[in-house]
């Protein structure tokens, strides 16, 4: 197959840009009349297995691929009819070229599942495994349920997360704010006058003075090093595997947020393994492909420590227990769960469990971080005003009538 890189114009005269995967010229004019778009210009990329760009394609439109692919596999539409259909009504241009490319690639003798691995940024190995899960137990119309049922559920908890952490950053950049206007432009004002009395200042006027005078004079060191600290880890994060694990495990331990973090990570773990072992998979295989979605490097080590414990004969509750990672909840509930053959059930409680206390958690934490924050605002300010008018009503009580 050859990339392509095409310019083509729909029936309206709109210009429509993208890459495309074809055999040849003719080939890439066909795929783009299926696209009701006429072929204005190309420029050949070369070999490739698949070059299309995927940038544009979000969690949304995965969920109403799997809604409409359950839909219709549960009313008996083959699949090559789906894809054909979610094709031509899709809005989106580049989840059309994917399901373009994939309904030749299913005509030319793949499976629906392997079309999908094609696409490693479009469908994860979590999606793909219980596709293929799905294809040989026959029942894709509940797998595609499940997996739009759990892609919902990722947008919430990613929601969750966002909220969670844009909140406090963005009440903590306005306090911030306002202590540099405080001590860059009203705090000189006001010690001008105080300078000037030639009356003894006290010590936590004095101080006020020094820390005024360290933002007037070194603010760009203040600004500058934590974005030059930020930017350095973020680097040695993307580059070593050492900070990289030190960072993730460190982020389980910052006070009120790393628990709820844990929560949100055993929350996925459990909502897809439960989905995954409810569609055959093996333990150990849905253990390997939860260790790339956990989305931490500490839990990422964890997880693989339970894999590698199960290979060798312990059982799942011994192994999630040796690798002193997960909260006794979960070792209780696997344990119950493992013993009853209820392991599917168990896992599902666990999800139920930790989502509702993830957001209960996150209510109670913003519930907090507002009058904490006001209450550190208020401390500044009083401090300020406490230094400034402390020696002026000194003065005035000293002023002899």
């Amino acid at each position: 197959m050859q990339a392509f890189q095409y310019k083509a114009v729909d029936s309206t005269g709109r210009p429509s840009m993208g890459k495309m995967d074809a055999a040849n010229i003719a080939d890439l004019e066909m795929r783009l009349q299926k696209l009701d778009l006429d072929l204005v210009n190309y420029k050949n990329l070369g070999e490739t297995g698949s070059k299309i760009s995927v940038g544009g394609i979000k969690r949304r439109d995965l969920i109403t691929l799997c809604f409409h692919m359950e839909q219709t596999s549960k009313a008996g539409v083959p699949i090559l009819e789906s894809l054909q259909d979610l094709r031509d009504s899709s809005d989106n241009p580049r989840l059309r070229e994917v399901l373009s490319a994939m309904y030749e690639a299913i005509q030319g003798g793949k499976t629906l599942s392997q079309s999908m691995r094609v696409y490693p940024t479009v469908f994860p190995e979590v999606f793909t495994s219980l596709v293929e899960a799905g294809e040989q137990s026959g029942e894709i119309s509940a797998v595609f349920f499940e997996l739009g049922e759990s892609l919902k559920w990722q947008d919430e908890q990613a929601a969750m997360t966002k909220k969670l952490l844009m909140y406090p950053l963005f009440v903590g950049t306005v306090v911030t704010g306002v202590i540099f206007f405080l001590m860059i432009y009203l705090v000189p004002e006001l010690l001008s006058f105080i300078k000037t009395m030639g009356q003894e200042i006290p010590i936590h006027t004095k101080v006020l003075i020094f820390v005024s005078d360290a933002f007037i004079h070194y603010w760009y060191v203040m600004i500058g090093v934590p974005m030059v600290a930020g930017t350095a880890l973020y680097i040695g994060v993307k580059t070593n595997p050492e900070i990289h694990y030190k960072v993730d495990a460190l982020k389980l331990k910052i006070p009120f947020v790393g628990p709820i973090l844990r929560k949100i990570i055993l929350a996925r773990l459990a909502g897809f393994f439960a989905i995954m072992y409810a569609s055959g998979i093996t333990i150990v295989e849905c253990l390997k492909i939860g260790e790339k979605i956990v989305g931490n490097k500490a839990m990422e080590a964890a997880v693989h420590h339970v894999s590698m414990q199960i290979t060798d004969g312990v059982t799942l509750s011994n192994s999630f227990e040796s690798a002193k990672l997960f909260p006794p909840l979960v070792l209780r509930m696997i344990r119950v769960g493992e013993s009853t053959g209820a392991l599917e059930v168990a896992l599902q409680n666990i999800n139920y469990f930790y989502t509702r206390d993830v957001k209960e958690s996150i209510d109670r934490l913003q519930a907090m971080i507002e009058p904490a924050m006001t209450v550190v605002l208020g401390a500044i300010i009083a401090w300020v005003m406490f230094s400034v008018l402390g020696p002026i009503y000194e003065l005035i009580t000293n002023i002899k009538l």
